[in-house]
């Protein structure tokens, strides 16, 4: 029997995610995300070599629209 799948919903998504698990999240392409994440466009960090995105950031940056994050005020 084919068709949409009865039952739980998925889990929701961790609290820091992982460039594939971001990609799933946002519903977009690993190669875009690493191009939007190198350029600063999407709230993230390196943990070594690898990208690393905080749910909560996220969420927040969807819902101003997907703007950069201006940068802090050092003084």
């Amino acid at each position: 029997m084919s068709g949409p799948r009865q039952g739980n919903p998925p889990p929701p998504p961790p609290e820091v995610m992982t460039i594939d698990e971001l990609a799933v999240y946002l519903q977009v392409s690993k190669s875009s995300l690493y191009k939007l994440a190198q350029e600063g466009k999407v709230p993230g960090q390196k943990v070594g070599r690898h990208w690393r995105f905080h749910r909560g950031t996220i969420d927040r940056w969807l819902s101003r629209g997907g703007e950069a994050q201006p940068e802090s005020d050092p003084r």
